[in-house]
């Protein structure tokens, strides 16, 4: 998994310059140059236009702890193909074109919610968050577990209080000699 992006990084740039030579001898220099141009001032202006708009909708959808929906997925992929735009190469060009036309965004837009939410429980089992990261039936997204959930860590409540005594036992405060689930110990 680690050599894809390595991979990545190394053939699209070489597939992009072969693809920039072959149309340069085909269409010639300044036309190449021009289709470049073109192409890197569309993806500025979609950017300009859906890139905060689009923003804004991901981190709420994140926020709140949901795989983006339709919305937030939209748009980003929106700016995926701005971005892809901005990309000096025909290559990054086709796939642009894939992620801003409505017949392929939703196809893209698929494939790569898949990706997203493989790679969230990927990073969730790996960090040993139990349970399902999105919620699961008849629990809100993001919430916590409830009652009885999680490991129990047994303890004794100490607090120091003011003018040195340490209190213990009867004195502890609340929570003193009952067991809490490990989910609620941030409290």
């Amino acid at each position: 998994m680690r050599l894809l992006p390595v991979l990545l990084l190394l053939g699209v740039p070489a597939l992009e310059i072969w693809v920039l030579i072959q149309a340069g001898r085909a269409a010639g220099g300044w036309p190449t140059a021009a289709l470049l141009l073109a192409g890197a001032l569309a993806g500025a202006w979609i950017l300009r236009r859906e890139g905060r708009r689009a923003w804004s909708g991901l981190q709420e959808a994140l926020r709140t702890g949901r795989t983006p929906a339709r919305g937030p997925a939209g748009r980003g992929m929106v700016v995926a193909g701005g971005v892809l735009l901005l990309v000096p190469g025909f290559v990054t060009d086709v796939l642009a074109l894939l992620c801003l036309l409505p017949p392929t965004r939703p196809l893209v837009r698929g494939l790569g919610v898949r990706l997203f939410a493989r790679r969230i429980r990927t990073l969730a089992e790996a960090a040993g968050t139990p349970g399902p990261l999105f919620g699961g039936p008849g629990q809100p997204s993001g919430a916590a577990p409830g009652p009885g959930a999680g490991h129990v860590i047994h303890g004794e409540v100490i607090r120091d209080e003011p003018g040195g005594r340490t209190g213990r036992g009867g004195q502890a405060g609340r929570g003193a000699g009952r067991d809490l689930p490990s989910s609620d110990t941030g409290r």
